[in-house]
């Protein structure tokens, strides 16, 4: 999983005193930091503490580490938590993302620095200021995507700009997918991060830039199965546009850009599938079904009914929702009362999880159209990362491993920045993506003059 014969890091010869990294959540995507903070512990004088609602799981991350315990309370409980932030020299927070701002306000009054996968929000850009007077680094978006994408992107933008190139088009497209030889269902999809955020996702809608033209685009526009890029050596893949794309513009000093698109990429068959579970408003998040003792099948008869759905499906749309439990009279759900969402959530939990030797795919693709000497040229750099088990998957290692390098650095002094930050600076992108380079995470680029 890493490599351990190259380390990038010395070992902290002037410490005496023992460094704490608290870690918060020990799901999904926290396998593989969670072996990278541990090795750390064998050549630093670091100590790891993995705090998660479910201890067993906890404990099973840790294993036997000398340097590293799991421990277990409410993270709503202020008293608990604050007493294992105060112990901590660095806190990484892989809760989910409407809890890191109660983490981050306690970090701000305790005075420790603070990383995260998650995107910023305005509640945290609320405490900027503070953050700076406290001259702490709260770093944010330090994950795959956001994370590896911004800093990937950066190497390629600043080199352009710096050789008095102008950029015209940015795409940048990103999937946490499944890999070919794994791929046996309808969806083509397999969960290997939080089944929630991939029921809700897209939500809040889009808005990017194309061809010069600013759109904004509902929920409901989003899936377009018409969309399609292709991936070298791995054929054509759907893609919908993500989030706020242009919020990223002048960050990335691409303000003058005719096209810039962030997006997430999907199988084309999963992305039909999406528009019709949405037409099928099975994304509601209304709580209106009692699903104590009702199987699927039930529960999808009662949507049926209370909508008065009528919509003729094709093929592989039925295909799908057969898959999804339609007609499973078996699986009982008995959540309480429920809202179509949190019965899909249940629905791709149980149906569309990883076997233990199943591998997941990340892929990642930055199409960068731009002029340079007289020059128009296009430069695709491209990732791919899969997965070794259901356990250490490409997902885990390209979430993690950003944070635990990032908090290496941080710890060494290697970082010197500080306030709310992204990773889209020199000082976090080069020592970051070559330590990711060392660890199998490699883009390969083409250049291409137009």
């Amino acid at each position: 999983m890493l490599d351990k014969d190259k380390p990038v890091f010395s070992v902290r010869e002037e410490a005496n005193t023992m460094k704490n990294v608290l870690l918060f959540g020990a799901g999904k995507s926290a396998t593989v930091l969670i072996d990278y903070l541990i090795k750390q512990t064998e050549t630093q004088n670091w100590f790891v503490t993995v705090a998660d609602a479910d201890l067993i799981l906890a404990l099973q991350k840790v294993g036997t580490a000398a340097n590293a315990t799991a421990v277990s309370f409410d993270v709503l409980n202020d008293a608990e938590r604050n007493k294992y932030i105060t112990q901590a020299d660095i806190v990484i927070s892989l809760l989910p993302p409407a809890l890191h701002i109660m983490v981050a306000k306690d970090c701000l009054q305790l005075k420790k620095n603070l990383l995260t996968a998650s995107y910023t929000d305005d509640a945290v850009k609320a405490l900027k200021t503070d953050i700076e007077k406290n001259n702490l680094i709260f770093l944010y978006e330090m994950g795959l995507h956001p994370g590896i994408d911004h800093m990937s992107a950066m190497r390629i933008i600043d080199d352009i700009h710096e050789r008095d190139g102008s950029i015209i088009s940015f795409k940048s497209h990103c999937g946490g997918l499944i890999a070919p030889e794994s791929d046996d269902n309808p969806w083509h999809y397999k969960i290997s991060w939080n089944p929630k955020n991939i029921v809700l996702a897209g939500k809040a809608g889009a808005f990017y830039k194309e061809n010069g033209i600013e759109y904004k685009q509902h929920y409901e526009e989003l899936f377009n199965p018409g969309r399609l890029v292709e991936m070298p050596g791995l054929g054509f893949w759907g893609w919908y546009p993500n989030r706020d794309s242009l919020s990223y513009t002048s960050l990335y000093n691409l303000e003058n850009t005719q096209t810039f698109i962030r997006t997430t990429l999907r199988h084309p068959e999963f992305i039909s599938g999406w528009k019709n579970i949405i037409e099928l408003k099975l994304t509601d998040e209304t709580p209106q079904y009692d699903t104590n003792g009702k199987t699927l099948k039930k529960l999808f008869k009662e949507h049926w009914d209370r909508y008065k759905i009528e919509k003729k499906l094709s093929d592989i749309a039925i295909r799908q929702l057969l898959f999804l439990g339609m007609n499973d009279g078996d699986t009982i759900v008995s959540r309480g009362l429920c809202s179509a969402a949190d019965i899909l959530q249940f629905a791709f939990e149980r149906k569309l999880q990883l076997h233990p030797e199943d591998k997941d795919m990340i892929v990642m693709l930055h199409e960068i159209e731009y002029k340079l000497s007289g020059h128009k040229n296009i430069i695709k750099s491209c990732l791919v990362v899969k997965g070794e088990n259901s356990v250490s998957t490409a997902m885990a290692k390209t979430v993690g491993l950003p944070l635990g390098i990032a908090a290496n650095l941080i710890l060494n002094n290697k970082i010197k920045q500080r306030g709310l930050q992204i990773p889209i600076k020199k000082e976090f992108y080069i020592p970051v993506l070559e330590e990711l380079k060392r660890n199998g995470v490699v883009f390969h680029e083409t250049i291409t003059e137009i």
